[in-house]
């Protein structure tokens, strides 16, 4: 009976986590703070989107496991997102926007 219920704990551990939908992604900088509206679509470990906010722009990334990546490039560089899904409604990460440092959190948009 007790080894049931550590099989049961290791697949409930291992219960794939869900990112695809639309998320509101808040950032946090030494340069200020702001949102964006984020749409994931996740296909194996490829993630495409879009992010949304006083700008527009395509995204491409990685899901491994729980670990979210994705970047775009903006007239002024490189922007990168990496974060820990915690579940599929919450993520929780740094983000890099072409070397400004900072945290974001994101919840997924309700429908």
């Amino acid at each position: 009976m007790l080894a049931m219920a550590f099989v049961a704990a290791a697949v409930h551990a291992q219960a794939k986590i869900d990112l695809n939908g639309t998320w509101v992604f808040a950032v946090e900088t030494d340069q200020g703070s702001g949102t964006a509206t984020v749409t994931l679509k996740v296909e194996g470990e490829k993630v495409t989107g879009h992010i949304s906010a006083t700008f527009e722009s395509d995204i491409k990334g990685t899901l491994k496991g729980q670990a979210l990546e994705f970047s775009f490039i903006r007239d002024f560089g490189a922007v990168t997102y990496k974060g820990t899904a915690e579940s599929s409604d919450a993520i929780k990460g740094t983000v890099d926007i072409a070397g400004v440092t900072g945290t974001f959190t994101a919840k997924r948009k309700p429908a």
